[in-house]
């Protein structure tokens, strides 16, 4: 099996990662891990306000997270996977993230994307959009959309 799980580092995220450990690898499977820097995010300050940002800061700055955000995300399946013969390697890819984790899912020729899901309501998903909703429709494999367990709050 070749499996993706894109993270970004949320606990809708993690909780991807938990649900991993009840999936059964085999020797021989792959297991990618990726994350996305968007910097589509840090474009849209006005230029006419008097300020413009140093994009090589704000994409280093993205990126050091990203390497962050992926070593931990390493750290916790290696310990679950003790097993050497299932190979689990990281990639930061650039650009949107409905599209390039669809593109890295045709190009790894994945049998499985694992993606968490926020669990936006109607309107949210309207505004900011859904990553998971998006990767659902447009995969080129299954997809194994892991929502969080809602708070007590």
């Amino acid at each position: 099996m070749k499996a993706i799980l894109a993270t970004d580092g949320t606990s809708e995220s993690n909780a991807a990662v938990e649900m991993i450990e009840s999936l059964k690898f085999n020797d021989g499977d792959e297991l990618l891990l990726i994350t996305v820097i968007d910097m589509a995010v840090p474009m849209a300050f006005d230029a006419y306000a008097g300020y413009l940002p140093n994009t090589k800061e704000i994409e280093k700055v993205a990126r050091e997270n990203a390497e962050k955000v992926l070593t931990e995300t390493k750290v916790a399946i290696d310990e679950h996977f003790s097993d050497p013969g299932v190979t689990v390697s990281t990639e930061i890819l650039i650009g949107s993230p409905e599209s390039r984790i669809v593109e890295k899912a045709e190009e790894f020729e994945a049998d499985l994307l694992i993606v968490g899901s926020h669990g936006y309501n109607r309107w949210e998903r309207l505004l900011l959009g859904s990553v998971s909703d998006s990767v659902v429709h447009h995969a080129p494999c299954s997809v194994l959309v892991v929502r969080n367990e809602p708070s007590n709050i």
